[in-house]
């Protein structure tokens, strides 16, 4: 058991259960390994507060961990392959109502790039005040927030521990590391381990395809593959889980080849299966 909530409500298990033969058994690996619900649409609070509901209740109920991902930052992705985003006088309330919905202590990955981008696109607004904001409602709910804090070949530790201050760390848990990218989890966890001693927070890693490490790409890397397991983790350091935050399969945008940010692609999902084998 790996005490992680494993949803059936993802493309991973849909493409499982639509294919056939050898793709069918490579695909199991993905549709039956928890990941992260991406809550990514503030287009529609209503549904938003309900799909975590229901999420983050059935996890409760049978003594399991949700893991989310907020991602509707003002000025997301600096413009690029998943622009847009909350207008900045709704983000608080689009917060708002995901905390609304949240059901015992899920695992909450806060903003992916938004601390690391800060200050490197338009339209980013107050983005410190945002992300201090949401992470008190978010903990107030309930949830155990991380941080999105990059990765290792970013920013330096000490960046990653001034930018976390200026947010604030009486609402965190702890930083996520790694999220949608590459980087290998020993390297991870040495620079989670420097940064938390300095910020007194735990941390978390996104093992989803780093199985082969990085070779520099950050959009659909070619020849990479399904990393570790995901699981929680309590071995004396200040690790507490290693998780599938990026889903597997899913697109990280037009680049190399892709489809749309999200988008189900099928092709590199069999690549990283068969790679980690």
């Amino acid at each position: 058991m790996t005490g992680l909530y494993l949803s059936t409500r993802t493309k991973a298990y849909a493409a499982w259960q639509a294919s056939h033969g050898a793709e069918r058994a490579a695909l199991e690996l993905l549709a039956t390994t928890p990941q992260a619900t991406w809550l990514d649409d503030p287009s529609d609070p209503d549904a938003t507060r309900e799909q975590v509901r229901e999420l983050t209740r059935a996890a409760d109920d049978e003594g399991s961990t949700a893991v989310l991902a907020v991602y509707a930052i003002p000025g997301r992705d600096c413009g690029h392959y998943s622009a847009g985003g909350a207008p900045a006088e709704r983000y608080g309330q689009w917060v708002r109502e995901v905390a609304a919905g949240i059901c015992g202590a899920p695992i909450v990955v806060l903003e992916p790039d938004a601390l690391p981008q800060l200050g490197a696109g338009d339209h980013q607004g107050d983005r410190v005040a945002y992300l201090a904001d949401a992470a008190q409602v978010l903990h107030d709910a309930g949830a155990r927030v991380y941080l999105d804090a990059g990765h290792s070949s970013w920013l330096t530790p000490r960046e990653v521990v001034r930018r976390v201050e200026l947010v604030g760390t009486q609402h965190l848990t702890g930083i996520a590391l790694n999220t949608s990218n590459y980087q290998w989890t020993a390297d991870e966890r040495g620079y989670g381990e420097a940064i938390c001693a300095e910020l007194d927070l735990r941390f978390v890693v996104d093992t989803s395809r780093n199985g082969r490490g990085s070779d520099g790409e950050w959009c659909n890397a070619r020849g990479r593959a399904v990393g570790d397991l995901p699981r929680l983790v309590d071995d004396g350091t200040a690790c507490d889980a290693l998780l599938w935050v990026k889903p597997p399969g899913e697109s990280d945008g037009t680049g190399n080849g892709g489809p749309a940010a999200g988008a189900w692609w099928q092709e590199i999902a069999l690549e990283l299966v068969r790679n980690a084998t």
